[in-house]
């Protein structure tokens, strides 16, 4: 009986001292805060991943998730700068980077913070798109426009613990019945952007032409006026050949003869022909045979 009883005694002892050693041991998870509360008062933040220790029975935790959030904010309307219409979708990445102010301001609540998130953005987009027009805005979709909500909202939102990585806009759209007005606008403008191009090349390629129509004159003209040069030079060259070879009366008249007989030989070509000749002339004897 004696030896149950401290069997017994021995096993509860070993029961009393796992529950101690486990009440006073947590892990702390990557990408997770682990608030450590005495009482309700918050007292430690433990961040770094393992196996902790904290006082049994009297500490508690509370585990907060460090990691990246994304949510998707639904749809909404804004009014741009020039007073048109446009429908607004976002998503945000957010995550707690104050676990102590989280749980002061939110009690840790992830749906409490995304409400404030979803009115922070909202409000950060509807300041921005009111102050740009609608032309402004499509120039700047993208990283800028991402970047100016993101910081304004993020001014908001600090004093519940958690950031605004970034907020993205999925898209921007024109309402369904403005839609079809404003494409038609947009294809006018590329339409008279096209046709101006298409002018200005018209208006070089022009240019191009006339520039080498006049160059390729100003060679023609070069090349008669160098060409008619040669041929006046070379007639020049021709007449003092004939001079030097025919520079006596005995050669004049040689040369004439022989003239006289190609004028006569040209005279004769294309069919039957009559010549008319002075008798005396010195053709007339070379044909009567009588030429010495």
């Amino acid at each position: 009986m004696k030896k149950t009883s401290v069997l017994l005694i021995s096993i509860l002892l070993i029961l009393v001292l796992l529950i101690v050693s486990l009440s006073s041991l947590y892990i702390v998870r990557p990408k997770e805060y682990v608030a450590v509360r005495q009482f309700g008062r918050i007292v430690h933040i433990e961040d770094q991943p393992g196996l902790k220790l904290k006082m049994p029975f009297v500490q508690s935790t509370q585990r907060i998730s460090a990691a990246t959030i994304l949510y998707d904010i639904p749809a909404s309307d804004v009014i741009t700068k020039d007073k048109k219409s446009m429908i607004s979708d976002n998503y945000v990445l957010w995550r707690v980077v104050d676990p102590t102010l989280y749980i002061q301001t939110l009690n840790a609540v992830s749906g409490r913070a995304e409400e404030r998130i979803e009115a922070a953005v909202y409000n950060s987009l509807k300041k921005i798109i009111s102050s740009m027009t609608q032309d402004e805005i499509i120039a700047a979709r993208g990283e800028r426009l991402t970047n100016l909500i993101t910081e304004d909202a993020n001014a908001d939102i600090q004093v519940y613990g958690v950031e605004i990585i970034q907020s993205q806009i999925k898209a921007l759209d024109l309402p369904d019945d403005n839609k079809e007005a404003v494409f038609n606008r947009m294809i006018s403008e590329r339409e008279n952007i096209a046709a101006g191009y298409t002018a200005e090349g018209e208006a070089e390629a022009q240019k191009i032409r006339n520039d080498a129509d006049r160059e390729v004159a100003i060679m023609k003209a070069e090349a008669e006026k160098q060409a008619a040069q040669i041929i006046g030079e070379g007639e020049a060259e021709y007449m003092a050949i004939l001079q030097e070879a025919y520079n006596s009366e005995e050669k004049a008249e040689f040369y004439n003869f022989i003239r006289s007989l190609d004028a006569l030989k040209e005279s004769m070509r294309g069919g039957e022909k009559t010549i008319i000749l002075d008798k005396d002339s010195a053709l007339a004897q070379l044909l009567y045979g009588n030429l010495s």
